[in-house]
């Protein structure tokens, strides 16, 4: 766990190229009377090294003055989706993909120690992608999870 932290670190300080989300939409689930409501988000995102993949991730989103703020931190409650949109070639570097995984996506919960994630392995033995969204804080992260698993198949 904590090399995946680690790794996912020293991707961002070297420039690694890590996956932008874009929002499809949202849901309010809280109603505030000051601020905005407490909603859950659903964002988009193209796997950076992976052509043809797209996940869709669930998040809660805490409302409220702290959360209009920027200053809240999101529960660790996440759900993913993802899917291939077209064919897939795999590099190399996928295909030698470490037990510990890539970092493809992040985004930050809280004001500073809390990341969602969002780690891919490759399965080579099924040839599938397997991707694994969790959230970690710098002293104790939450072992909430979900997954989601793409067959690499021909495209026709």
């Amino acid at each position: 766990m904590k090399g995946i932290v680690l790794m996912g670190a020293a991707a961002l300080l070297l420039g690694g190229q890590l996956a932008r989300a874009e929002q499809v939409g949202s849901v309010d689930t809280a109603f505030k009377m000051i601020g905005p409501d407490h909603k859950i988000v659903v964002e988009a995102f193209d796997d950076p090294d992976v052509k043809n993949v797209t996940c869709y991730l669930s998040r809660a989103k805490t409302g409220g003055i702290k959360g209009g703020l920027g200053l809240a931190e999101d529960t660790a409650d996440a759900a993913i989706s993802c899917q291939q949109v077209g064919p897939i070639e795999l590099s190399d570097k996928i295909k030698a993909g470490k037990a510990q995984g890539n970092v493809v996506f992040q985004k930050r919960i809280s004001l500073v120690f809390k990341t969602l994630q969002v780690v891919r392995f490759y399965d080579a033995k099924r040839n599938a992608l397997v991707y694994l969204t969790y959230s970690d804080k710098l002293v104790d992260g939450s072992p909430k999870n979900a997954l989601s698993a793409v067959p690499i198949m021909p495209w026709n």
